[in-house]
């Protein structure tokens, strides 16, 4: 009994927002108009007309109240969300009315800069009472972060569509969004060359045959290839590719100051999608940053990093730390690329606001 008077009293108390539609304006003029003849004339049968239409208004707005009453919403988005891009999503109306069905309901989000957004609406003609009805949606969420209220609007212009009414739902629950793993402009480029850095990195000597180069200054006389170097008329040499697996050790520097606050979200895009890319093409990822320290695989895998790229935010650090691997190719994007090469970091690709640019204004 008390479910039941709170739903009843839920109905009463939603709030409900009214557009006039064109069908409606032309419906009001018309009353107006019969309503003056009415008067002007004393005719009993416009005077019925007009109560007629009257009562047509007052029936129209009391059932479409009705068919937004008692429904519930419920959305369910995938585990792994990268912002910027729209990702499948199920999306749920429950109609807990007990006999009266809701007809004609549509189902959007409502815009806002930092809420999700739907690619279109979802319209169901029927919900039959205590029925719950799915359907698919395309869901985009705009940045990274932590969603934790979903605003959403139930509309309706049953039965005549005089009126457009309207009421909103909020969802509280937690999503986690991850950072941007599309190519924004200078991405892609920047893989190629970080590609071709770690494939010169980790060439060497080892057991597994790699290729046949010239020869270099220096070099062992063990390994010359005399019939290549015979068949192309200079010295050549066989390279062995290393045993040791490839890894990447990358170091996001959250020390920035507020000027910069753009630039760090640019920044942590470009850090999730090094990382997506190379954990997908087999390499190990050692991601660090103030406060954090992961290894992927051996801790876990490439989503405990994007996690921790979804919440990170800058820090104040007086301490500048040094690599912890001589042997693993390095990146670090920070503003401050002397104070890590101080620190030790020599011979690291540094990605600074020259090398990473301001990221260009788009439109959401």
């Amino acid at each position: 009994m008390r479910n039941r008077w709170r739903q009843f009293r839920s109905f009463f108390t939603r709030r409900v927002r009214y557009k006039v539609t064109r069908g409606g304006l032309l419906f009001v003029f018309a009353l107006l108009l019969i309503g003056f003849a009415a008067v002007a004339s004393a005719n009993n049968l416009l005077f019925l007309i007009v109560a007629a239409m009257l009562a047509t208004l007052i029936v129209s707005g009391f059932v479409s109240r009705m068919c937004l009453a008692g429904l519930e919403l419920d959305f369910l988005v995938p585990e792994h969300i990268p912002a910027g891009r729209h990702v499948p999503a199920k999306l749920f109306v429950r109609n807990q009315k007990w006999l009266m069905p809701s007809f004609s309901i549509r189902v959007e989000a409502i815009h806002s800069p930092d809420s999700p957004t739907l690619k279109s609406g979802v319209y169901f003609p029927l919900i039959a009472s205590r029925a719950t009805l799915g359907e698919t949606v395309e869901v985009r969420f705009p940045r990274r972060g932590t969603y934790r209220q979903n605003g959403f609007a139930f509309s309706t212009s049953f039965p005549f569509g005089f009126l457009e009414k309207s009421a909103r739902v909020t969802l509280r629950r937690e999503t986690l969004v991850y950072p941007s793993l599309d190519p924004h402009p200078g991405f892609e480029d920047l893989l190629f060359g970080i590609d071709g850095e770690i494939e010169t990195h980790y060439r060497g000597l080892g057991k597994d045959f790699y290729r046949i180069r010239p020869y270099e200054v220096q070099e062992s006389a063990h390994h010359i290839d005399w019939k290549a170097s015979a068949h192309v008329g200079a010295v050549q040499v066989r390279e062995f590719a290393r045993e040791q697996e490839a890894t990447v050790e990358m170091f996001l520097d959250r020390d920035i100051p507020f000027t910069l606050d753009a630039w760090f979200e640019r920044a942590v895009d470009c850090c999730a999608f090094l990382a997506w890319r190379l954990s997908g093409r087999g390499v190990s990822v050692h991601f660090r940053s103030q406060g954090f320290d992961f290894r992927q695989p051996e801790d876990g895998d490439i989503y405990a990093i994007l996690k921790c790229l979804a919440l990170v935010y800058p820090l104040r650090s007086q301490a500048t730390a040094p690599p912890l691997e001589d042997s693993s190719y390095k990146i670090v994007v920070t503003p401050s690329p002397r104070r890590f090469t101080d620190a030790g970091w020599m011979g690291a690709r540094i990605l600074s606001p020259d090398m990473l640019p301001f990221p260009e204004e788009r439109g959401s």
